[in-house]
């Protein structure tokens, strides 16, 4: 049975914008890297829209963009959304009841499946079903945005911690 792993870029205050900072050449291999290993991604409907950024190449790629998006595109991507009616390739668009359809993933799939996008993780917290947080946290203060806890804070226990590059990961678990 698969682990629901809730994984997320965010600034020292707590909150998500992907245009606000970007990885640096280190973060960005252990992040092509993480694509690679999962068995999959579950993505919220904004997250999602935001990652099909990867679905074509851009002019003036290096060599790490490049690698990033094909371990993207091999991905097996799973998107919750009550607006949109289909997804990009390889990719499953959910449907019915959110607990029963996360269980029944995480039953037929091995090794860990990432949450992307704090809304929808915020829901499965809600739903007590995600296994592990890790938080990589960037030396920047927003002072607003998306919060990456969108709901009640679970009490958590930190289980491991890690510098990449400028970054700091924390890996919590559920206390």
């Amino acid at each position: 049975m698969a682990k629901l792993v809730y994984a997320l870029n965010q600034s020292l205050d707590g909150y998500v914008d992907h245009e606000a900072f970007a990885p640096d050449a280190e973060l960005f291999q252990h992040f092509i890297e993480d694509q690679r290993c999962v068995s999959a991604v579950v993505y919220g409907r904004k997250m999602y829209e935001i990652m099909r950024y990867w679905d074509e190449d851009q002019e003036g790629w290096e060599q790490a963009e490049r690698d990033y998006a094909a371990a993207w595109r091999a991905q097996r991507k799973w998107v919750v959304s009550r607006t949109l009616t289909s997804v990009g390739p390889n990719a499953t668009l959910g449907e019915g009841d959110l607990k029963a359809s996360m269980l029944k993933l995480k039953a037929e799939t091995d090794g860990e499946i990432e949450v992307a996008g704090p809304g929808l993780a915020g829901s499965l917290t809600e739903l007590d079903l995600i296994d592990e947080y890790r938080l990589y946290i960037h030396p920047v203060v927003l002072g607003g945005g998306a919060p990456f806890f969108t709901g009640p804070r679970p009490p958590l226990r930190l289980v491991a911690s890690e510098v990449i590059g400028k970054v700091i990961r924390l890996t919590y678990v559920p206390a």
